[in-house]
């Protein structure tokens, strides 16, 4: 008797079908060209990193969140649950002489445990970017406007990119001088959009109305350039305001671009507000209820590994945008096969021959294999939707025969 755990899949993660693989390799190679030709160069870390790598900075997933192991030595080493960290280890240490800005993007897998990620997943492929070295609006741009062309670029359609920036909550917090814990609750339930507990929170501590009711208006300040408008208005800390100019030359760039059209604000948007140190944003398309993309500025995290460096970057969940182009259409079918070679058995060489020249001419060539199911070439090609049989034989020419579906 088979066990059933033979049979299965731990949770979390998937296999890849054919169709589905082609349309993710297919996927992948085209935003490996996209980075490749915008001026990225390819960076490719270990799976295996030590955990100490994802410690310090606190990072966006809790350390109870990672597959963890021991090894022979003693030492705990995780499977990587991000590829940003990996690349600021690396920077920090084996990059010293490379000119600045450092422009790196990255196909891989990450894994996470704990709470399944969107998609059910603990295993996600991401692709990415991250520009290093520079700071300011234009860099910011940069990264925002790379994912807006690549979605573009992949006929991704109706979606639109959120910005925010923690820099407005962080003046926020800073200017009701309450203690970290307490900062915590709001930022959860801000994210969480739960208007009705963050008012009962907001009603127990001693900070001032006007505070209180910017908070509470936080989730509220979603939408076009007007929410920056009135975000303004009511700001009084000077960092809440820098915040705010700092979103406005990025958007004044974007427009510049012409993509003022894809861009809504979310001044709401604080997850991660302890590793992201400025502008954040995410890529939304209305078949999925959560994020295609997301990123932002991260200015403290290389000096982690010693080097002071500002930068900012994305990553894209394929396995997401997988979905999103399937329900939009927009995946392909496995082209089929071109050609189906039949060989006699003295002319083997000559179709080996003979298939290599069609591959020369990017050709997907099969060579007839006989089974019980399948015993007549013509009957496979038509079952398997091959249009062209060619027939190596032994005392006449090549003899081909055009397949009617």
């Amino acid at each position: 008797m088979i066990g059933k755990l033979k049979l299965s899949l731990p949770d979390g993660v998937q296999d890849y079908l054919p169709d589905e693989c082609y349309n993710k390799r297919k996927i992948e190679d085209k935003i490996r060209r996209f980075f490749y030709l915008s001026g990225y160069n390819e960076i490719e870390t270990p799976i295996l990193e030590f955990f100490d790598v994802f410690a310090g900075v606190k990072p966006s997933i809790e350390q109870e969140h990672m597959f963890k192991l021991i090894d022979p030595e003693g030492r705990v080493l995780v499977l990587r649950p991000d590829i940003t960290m990996p690349i600021a280890r690396v920077v920090g240490t084996k990059m010293g002489d490379h000119p600045l800005p450092l422009r790196l993007f990255y196909l891989g897998n990450v894994y996470r445990y704990g709470e399944f990620q969107a998609c059910k997943q603990r295993e996600v492929a991401q692709a990415g970017v991250e520009l290093l070295g520079v700071d300011g609006p234009e860099a910011d741009a940069e990264v925002i406007a790379m994912a807006i062309q690549l979605f573009l670029d992949l006929r991704l359609a109706e979606f639109q990119i959120d910005i925010g920036q923690v820099e407005f909550f962080k003046g926020l917090i800073e200017e009701a001088g309450i203690s970290e814990q307490e900062a915590e609750e709001i930022r959860t339930l801000i994210d969480q959009k739960n208007m009705l507990a963050l008012e009962m929170l907001l009603k127990k501590l001693p900070i001032s109305v006007h505070i209180k009711e910017t908070m509470y208006r936080l989730p509220q300040l979603y939408g076009d350039s007007e929410i920056l408008t009135e975000a303004m208005k009511i700001s009084r800390s000077p960092k809440c305001r820098a915040a705010l100019e700092n979103i406005y030359q990025v958007y004044g760039i974007l427009k510049d671009y012409g993509f003022g059209r894809y861009i809504t604000f979310d001044l709401g948007m604080v997850q991660s507000f302890n590793f992201y140190t400025g502008i954040i944003f995410r890529g939304i398309t209305k078949e999925l209820g959560y994020p295609v993309c997301g990123g932002g500025r991260y200015d403290r995290l290389v000096s982690e590994f010693g080097r002071d460096l500002p930068a900012t970057g994305f990553a894209i969940g394929i396995k997401r945008l997988l979905i999103a182009l399937e329900r939009q259409g927009k995946l392909e079918e496995i082209p089929p096969v071109d050609v189906l070679v039949v060989a006699e058995g003295s002319q083997r060489g000559r179709a080996y021959e003979f298939m290599q020249q069609l591959k020369k001419q990017n050709k997907r060539v099969e060579m007839f294999l006989s089974t019980e199911e399948s015993k007549n070439p013509l009957d496979y090609a038509r079952k398997k939707r091959i249009p062209r049989v060619v027939e190596v034989r032994e005392k006449e020419d090549i003899v081909e025969h055009e397949i009617d579906f």
